[in-house]
């Protein structure tokens, strides 16, 4: 720790350029430090303005030369957010040693909230970290565009998935406005009955709203088929798998009962690309860690900290819930009922984020090392 602290110190002096980037849709305020110096400037740049920040890393550069460190080179960090992570690459590409922060790891007080205030805290943050201050923030893992680009299929079908549930429900609450109930939207006679559907007070349906009808059925069609298009590429996928690719992951995944083309493609294109070191950093990833409030004789849970990846958290929620229908006689399962019996509510939606967390870790040693989770069933190959 006192080797990178004097390391830190030594890139202050023998030329390090520190940024910090506090960025919204409208502008982007950059914070400046150059080497040698204690004196933060501070620079405002419409955002997404590129051309800008070149012009202000050239300036950089430059003054850094003038101060007589030639070979400068230049530190950044952002908190990450609305912007994703193409700043990051495009930073890395003009030689910057880029960082994206985990905004939910920085210490925060009550206190006053501005731009100016918070790309200073953020350059506050940079520095303490190069000095070796243990867990003064997390840094993020930053995808290659590859990975994220992987990442598409499964989170455009959630946002159909919830589509398709809109468009139905807005079918089925004009017709239960005329009193016409249990009608299918996504029957393939749908259309047809529509035609011949009276209402309890002896009426067929009017004109507009049939019309209606028909064109929010029309827009359902064009979403089924297209989770059907993504489903199908899916299974695809899994068909062509080789050896060592995401892939083969998602195959593997697909032996253990339960466990469909979609559910293991989720999985593997949201958590199981990244190399964990240990169970910790699963369950810290997937937001399923517990965050507890000890202080003098006041102990209290706070619940999960739902700081990690959202698609993951709620999919490996919901895959616990198959699981425990599908793997009955699973360790995992066995854990879950032991703890919960008959019980409802609170108490079993607590067990069941318990056993996410606990069934994912499970899920990561399967893949990197084989170990079926105990009592689990397999397809047959």
């Amino acid at each position: 720790m006192l080797t990178q602290s004097i390391e830190a110190a030594a890139d202050r002096q023998n030329g390090t350029i520190y940024l910090a980037f506090e960025l919204s849709k409208s502008r982007w305020l950059v914070a400046r430090l150059l080497p040698g110096s204690d004196k933060i400037s501070r620079f405002r740049l419409d955002g997404g303005d590129v051309a800008g920040l070149e012009r202000l890393l050239s300036d950089a550069r430059r003054k850094a030369a003038d101060l007589g460190f030639s070979e400068a080179r230049i530190k950044s960090c952002y908190e990450a957010g609305f912007d994703g992570f193409w700043l990051h690459h495009w930073l890395q590409a003009r030689g910057v040693e880029n960082r994206v922060i985990d905004a939910s790891s920085i210490e925060v007080a009550r206190r006053a909230k501005t731009d100016k205030i918070d790309v200073h805290k953020l350059m506050r943050v940079q520095l303490a970290y190069d000095r070796g201050e243990p867990r003064v923030c997390s840094v993020v893992r930053v995808p290659t565009p590859a990975q994220e680009d992987a990442k598409r299929p499964s989170r455009e079908r959630g946002y159909l998935l919830r589509e398709r549930i809109s468009h139905t429900n807005r079918i089925k609450g004009l017709l239960h406005g005329q009193g016409l109930r249990d009608l299918n939207p996504l029957a393939r006679n749908f259309l047809a009955r529509l035609e011949t559907l009276v209402t309890p007070d002896g009426r067929r349906l009017s004109p507009c709203l049939l019309t209606e009808l028909r064109r929010e059925h029309a827009r359902l069609v064009i979403v089924v088929e297209q989770i059907a298009e993504l489903d199908a590429a899916a299974r695809a996928t899994v068909k062509h798998a080789e050896p060592g690719t995401p892939a083969a992951k998602i195959a593997l995944l697909m032996r253990l009962k339960s466990m469909g083309p979609t559910w293991a493609t989720l999985l593997v294109n949201e958590v199981f690309y990244r190399d964990f070191r240990n169970r910790r950093q699963v369950g810290a990833y997937l937001g399923l860690t517990g965050t507890p409030y000890n202080s003098g004789a006041s102990v209290r849970e706070q619940g999960i900290s739902k700081a990690g990846n959202p698609h993951a958290r709620s999919t490996a929620i919901e895959f616990a819930w198959l699981w425990v229908r599908n793997q009955p006689k699973s360790a995992l399962t066995r854990w879950f009922l032991d703890r919960v019996g008959n019980v409802r509510g609170a108490t079993r939606k607590s067990a069941i984020t318990a056993l996410a967390r606990k069934l994912m870790v499970a899920l990561w040693r399967y893949l990197e090392t084989g170990l079926v989770p105990t009592g689990a069933v397999l397809r047959a190959t």
